[in-house]
């Protein structure tokens, strides 16, 4: 079964109090979603462990495509888990957390952070928010939480918990009302990876603030401005590929292909095949969609077929997604 929408949820407004803080750690626990105030704007939050919860979020949004979220933290030492931190990003977590920067880094040889939620990349988005509600919420839920901003895909950020509840009312299990963000825009986003320091998206710590803390100049955009990698959120939206050439909309397997399913199209077919979601799930297929990708390259079949995806509510960022994979190479 496929829906447009993802399946109602009783949702609960609370005064972000301490009752409320512990259960709304609870219900991340359990997979559910919670929606909180940070200093820059709401955040609709999920376990950033779980492929299933992540999955969840970009239903509750309606996102058309699989963008990396990013990953909040209590602090550099939980970051260093998730990632890895050398000089430049170490200084700039010190300098400006916690508080509104998030870091790019490679993720750590076992990042815990989803593979949905990392957009299948081998680096890792994170924050360490500085907002009460938000560190309080991090501490009672005890994992990771990605958090994108809590509201419908293409709607203004949300600044209010009447924002939030006018986009998700129904579509979360919890709204915390913390009041209203204090910044207001989004986080500044900077990559510390292998092309060296660069801001990504401009936010809430300024580039004058971020040179000073590294003494150097600080360029804007990714080191290759022709790259479709996505290293964050708001970047350009090609996302893992594997090395085995997609051949997407299959409906039979050509000699060597391996089989990359829905709702049991392609059962039967010889060779490796993994099911996205054999009931037609849509939010499974996407919880799936990047470990199944994977698993699938590894078995060193020159192509993966995959089955026709419906274009319907998380279809349509599963088909955007598969269909970056299956786009020409460059040399």
């Amino acid at each position: 079964m496929t829906h447009a929408s993802p399946p109602p949820r009783t949702t609960r407004r609370l005064s972000a109090d301490a009752r409320a803080i512990a259960d709304a750690g609870a219900v991340l626990r359990a997979g559910g979603l919670v929606a909180f105030p940070t200093e820059t704007v709401y955040g609709l939050g999920a376990d950033a462990t779980s492929d299933t919860a992540v999955a969840s979020i970009y239903a509750a949004k309606e996102r058309p495509s699989f963008n990396p979220l990013i990953a909040h933290t209590p602090d550099l030492a939980t970051a260093q888990t998730l990632g890895v931190f050398g000089p430049d990003a170490i200084a700039l977590a010190r300098a400006f957390w916690p508080g509104p920067l998030t870091l790019v880094v490679p993720a750590s040889a076992d990042c815990p952070v989803s593979l949905l939620a990392r957009a299948g990349l081998d680096s890792v988005a994170i924050r360490a928010p500085d907002h009460p509600v938000a560190r309080a919420v991090l501490a009672a839920a005890g994992v990771p939480v990605a958090a994108p901003s809590a509201n419908r895909s293409g709607k203004v950020s949300p600044t209010t918990a009447d924002h939030v509840t006018g986009d998700l009312d129904g579509r979360v299990d919890i709204i915390l009302d913390g009041g209203a963000c204090a910044v207001g825009v989004e986080s500044t986003i900077v990559s510390c990876l292998d092309g060296g320091v660069r801001i990504l998206r401009p936010g809430g710590v300024s580039r004058e603030m971020i040179e000073a803390a590294l003494g150097r100049p600080v360029p804007a955009g990714p080191a290759h401005p022709s790259s479709e990698a996505p290293l964050a959120p708001g970047m350009l939206e090609s996302h893992y590929a594997p090395k085995a050439r997609v051949r997407l909309n299959a409906t039979a397997l050509a000699p060597g292909e391996a089989a990359l399913d829905f709702a049991g199209q392609l059962a039967g077919a010889g060779g490796p095949r993994l099911d996205l979601s054999p009931a037609g799930d849509l939010a499974e297929a996407a919880a799936n969609l990047f470990a199944h990708l994977r698993r699938l390259d590894a078995t060193g079949a020159p192509a993966i077929a995959v089955a026709p995806i419906p274009p319907d509510g998380l279809g349509e960022a599963i088909n955007d997604r598969l269909a970056r994979a299956a786009a020409p190479r460059g040399t």
